[in-house]
């Protein structure tokens, strides 16, 4: 697994090519938007039918990163479900699996738009924590710095054998961490979208998810 090793604040993080982050010395696993439920509410809108297995696969994905890490913290960045009907709508075999994968660790729900209110599901629920010297929520704010936020799923697009590709990114610089959602079936927005630029320094570097975290300057 090829990572990305940086420093935010003074703490220094990993960004994994999964698109969780790593912080070894508090031994902790961020994830952001991983929109559990997703194609159980496009069905229920009548919006649109994708395969229903999104929240197993992100189920797994989560459960291989943590058997990598070991870590002791869990610490979901907000719409961790597509709303909140669709946490109710949840399997009781995925309930169970998300059980497991808590116990023994710290879990928080951090708040997100698509999923405001407390799930019936363990760990905590917090409109935001700070675990100096970084702070964790949903939505980044402007002026903010050791911030780690998610909610605008970034990509960016880079040239490789005469195409363009995009993939999902982490967007850093000084201030902040912007993480990809983690999710199956999340879009996402172009890191030179207007949102994004105002956001981050002139420095800023996207590191691409997938094989292997490979960080290039934010594409503006």
């Amino acid at each position: 697994m090829t990572i990305h090793p940086f420093t935010l604040a003074g703490a220094q993080l990993i960004a994994l090519p999964t698109g969780a982050l790593y912080w070894p010395d508090e031994n902790l696993l961020c994830v952001s938007d991983l929109h559990f439920g997703k194609s159980e509410r496009r069905a229920r809108l009548g919006t649109g039918s994708l395969p229903p297995y999104e929240t197993r696969d992100t189920l797994t994905r989560i459960e291989a990163d943590l058997r990598i890490t070991g870590a002791k913290t869990v610490i979901c960045l907000g719409d961790s479900f597509d709303d909140n009907a669709a946490a109710d709508a949840l399997s009781d075999a995925e309930k169970l699996w998300i059980s497991t994968l808590q116990s023994g660790r710290r879990w928080v729900w951090i708040e997100g738009n698509h999923d405001p209110g407390p799930v019936d599901l363990g760990g905590a629920h917090l409109a935001e924590l700070p675990i100096p010297p970084l702070t964790f929520r949903h939505i980044a704010r402007p002026g903010a710095s050791g911030e780690l936020s998610g909610h605008y799923h970034p990509k960016a697009q880079v040239k490789t054998r005469g195409r363009s590709v995009s993939r999902p990114a982490f967007l850093i610089d000084s201030d902040r961490v912007i993480l990809p959602a983690y999710g199956t079936y999340t879009g996402g927005l172009r890191s030179d979208n207007p949102v994004l630029t105002r956001l981050m320094r002139a420095e800023a570097v996207a590191v691409l998810t997938g094989s292997a975290a490979r960080a290039i300057p934010m594409p503006r």
